[in-house]
């Protein structure tokens, strides 16, 4: 999105529940300005397509307005239809009053440069694995190709489908729990079609996939983004992350509930080379304390976070869990 003019600092007043009038704005950069004060009063929780108020309502606004997401700063002053102001109050009505997220209104996410496809069934794409999918190869030995991956607590199936992309000879696995998951994945898998390698299957982590009979089977890599949040987090969240399905954040009283399964699973299923790498949130000093055996490796991101650690087959045979 490359229209950019920022309105001024939004103010924070108390909630309302209904939009002030606009019938006063007639122009993309006068809706923003007004949106960005209503994020600021509505306490919006962002996150899910963006960090701040401006950049959400601008893909909000275009998207509405079916205007190209790379459109100029020249579309801000471009006078706006009737129809056109209808369509963005009701759009921020929903997203403001309603604490819609933004990805519901627009039945979209964007993720790794592509668009899949999101509703209610599934929580909105977003993962520090965009930019560490390309890395993945360096973690295994010089020369392996990738031909076997999965990723676990697939949701929509984005991640899946860009290790497809990422390793085009690998056969990849993709696996949720949820039948309503599912279902937006195949939806995705269909659309952007990367071959005939990524096969979805319902499962509990690897519950319903036994471990391989011959070694061909086993897994090059193995990846994660699975719910980690603690219960008691999860019954106060934000309404717009409370509008995605409970069981894609939950992980359990202290959010290992998952991550000890997936890693037990792991051990029996990864290739002598293999690795698993898994997001987990703000639960780092969690994770190095109770599997230090694993000696987890973070790998580094570019805002710093550094939430995604990886672990060796080799430390997963020889740990005791």
């Amino acid at each position: 999105m490359k229209a950019t003019r920022k309105a001024a600092a939004a103010s924070r007043a108390p909630a309302f529940s209904a939009l002030p009038p606009t019938s006063q704005l007639a122009t993309l950069a006068a809706w923003l300005e007004f949106a960005e004060e209503v994020y600021g009063q509505a306490r919006l929780a962002l996150g899910q397509i963006s960090d701040n108020a401006h950049d959400e309502a601008l893909y909000l606004f275009l998207r509405t307005l079916d205007w190209s997401l790379e459109s100029g700063p020249e579309v801000l002053d471009q006078p706006l239809t009737p129809s056109q102001r209808i369509a963005l109050r009701q759009v921020l009505q929903a997203r403001a009053v309603k604490r819609t997220p933004a990805a519901y209104l627009t039945r979209e996410a964007w993720l790794g440069g592509l668009r899949f496809y999101v509703d209610e069934r599934v929580i909105i794409p977003r993962s520090y694995f965009v930019e560490l999918i390309p890395r993945l190869a360096d973690l295994l030995p010089e020369g392996l190709k990738v031909k076997r991956a999965a990723d676990v607590c697939t949701g929509s199936g984005c991640l899946a489908i860009l290790l497809a992309g990422q390793f085009p000879g690998a056969k990849v696995d993709g696996l949720d729990l949820s039948p309503d998951a599912l279902a937006v994945a195949a939806i995705n898998v269909k659309t952007l079609k990367p071959g005939k390698r990524v096969t979805l299957h319902r499962s509990d982590v690897f519950d319903a996939l036994p471990p391989p009979s011959k070694p061909a089977e086993a897994y090059d890599l193995i990846i994660s983004n699975p719910p980690y949040e603690p219960s008691a987090h999860v019954d106060n969240q934000d309404p717009e992350f409370a509008a995605e399905p409970r069981l894609a954040h939950d992980g359990g009283p202290d959010g290992l509930v998952i991550v000890r399964k997936l890693l037990r699973q792991a051990r029996e299923r990864l290739a002598p080379h293999g690795v698993v790498a898994v997001e987990i949130g703000g639960l780092r000093k969690a994770v190095n304390r109770e599997f230090a055996a694993l000696a987890p490796a973070w790998l580094e991101t570019e805002d710093g976070s550094n939430c995604v650690f990886v672990v060796r087959a080799d430390k997963l045979r020889a740990w005791t869990s």
